[in-house]
């Protein structure tokens, strides 16, 4: 028997805004993605309703390190005995030695608010980790998980393909599909987010999700996607626009220390008149409420690659 669950992580006490999947074969479970500490109760659970032990898993299987995929990780792995995390290569340092990332963290939302949100994230022994290079895979049961890096969104991020189900678990690489902005049609917007922003990539990452034509995509934020290719075409307009957006950035006169509110303002402008035509969404001050972090984030991620290439630009005209 082969089964997915998706799991509500209950990220930041939102409901359907972030999730983790736990896939079963035979027997034997994988997680992919676990979100935070606060939420491997729920993974734990889940498993269990399926009459399953934590030493019946596994894989704890991470898309990427950003911390609302990975940030249970050495929570969920020191509660399942028999598991390895399996992490894409520029991913694996920083669930064996999580320091970096932690400070990075911590310095964003400030300690008191990292420990609040994330709690402790411990370093991880070396040999549970593992390595999955592009086009390898593993075996869970009887199925096959096969790993394909996806960059674009993050340069650490790699797509699950389960070819027993003919689906893709896709982090954010196939961008975000929050059940809530489902309205008179599908409502799908990509993941800019600091910072390894890359168009080209992105977009490259989407076709590949596409070309292994799968019946469903398991998208992190948030359950299934079955009509792929209208996300895939929507997906890659709306990065077209962010793409020229951050290249406008970088061209604009504005201090670089402004850049951010430049790209926010023109990414939340972009959104309210989609969602205007959506079943009149951007009229809804609770669908902004949602959206708020999403376009935050995304603007930040523009903004920074926006002045990343102004200082690299700097530097050759000095040189």
């Amino acid at each position: 028997m082969h089964d997915i669950i998706t799991i509500d992580c209950e990220y930041l006490d939102l409901p359907e805004f972030a999730a983790a999947y736990l896939i079963v074969d035979n027997g034997r479970a994988a997680f992919v993605d676990n979100c935070t500490n606060r939420a491997v109760p729920k993974l734990l659970s889940a498993l269990s309703d399926r009459g399953l032990t934590p030493q019946d898993v596994d894989h704890v299987i991470i898309t990427h390190v950003h911390l609302d995929h990975a940030g249970g990780t050495s929570h969920l792995l020191a509660a399942c005995p028999n598991a390895k995390v399996l992490a894409h290569p520029r991913a694996a340092r920083h669930v064996i030695d999580p320091s970096k990332l932690v400070a990075s963290a911590s310095a964003v939302y400030g300690e008191a608010r990292f420990a609040e949100l994330y709690g402790v994230i411990d370093p991880i022994p070396e040999d549970r980790v593992r390595i999955m290079e592009d086009e390898s895979s593993v075996e869970l049961g009887d199925a096959t998980l096969r790993f394909i890096h996806t960059r674009g969104h993050a340069n650490h991020h790699f797509c699950i393909v389960d070819e027993t189900s003919r689906s893709v678990f896709t982090g954010d690489a196939f961008g975000l599909h929050y059940p809530r902005l489902q309205g008179p049609g599908m409502f799908s917007l990509p993941s800019t987010s600091p910072t390894d922003f890359d168009g080209p990539l992105a977009r490259d990452a989407i076709r590949r999700i596409v070309a292994e034509r799968p019946d469903r995509v398991y998208p992190t934020h948030f359950g299934a996607v079955t009509d792929i290719d209208a996300a895939a075409e929507q997906l890659i307009r709306h990065l077209d626009f962010h793409e020229q957006v951050m290249l406008d950035a970088q061209g604009t006169d504005l201090p670089d220390e402004a850049l951010t509110e430049y790209c926010q303002r023109r990414l939340q402008d972009y959104f309210r008149g989609l969602l205007h035509q959506h079943g009149d969404l951007g009229a809804q001050d609770a669908i902004w409420s949602f959206l708020d972090l999403d376009i935050s984030l995304n603007g930040q991620g523009l903004a920074f690659i926006a002045n990343k290439r102004r200082k690299k630009a700097r530097e050759a005209a000095a040189s």
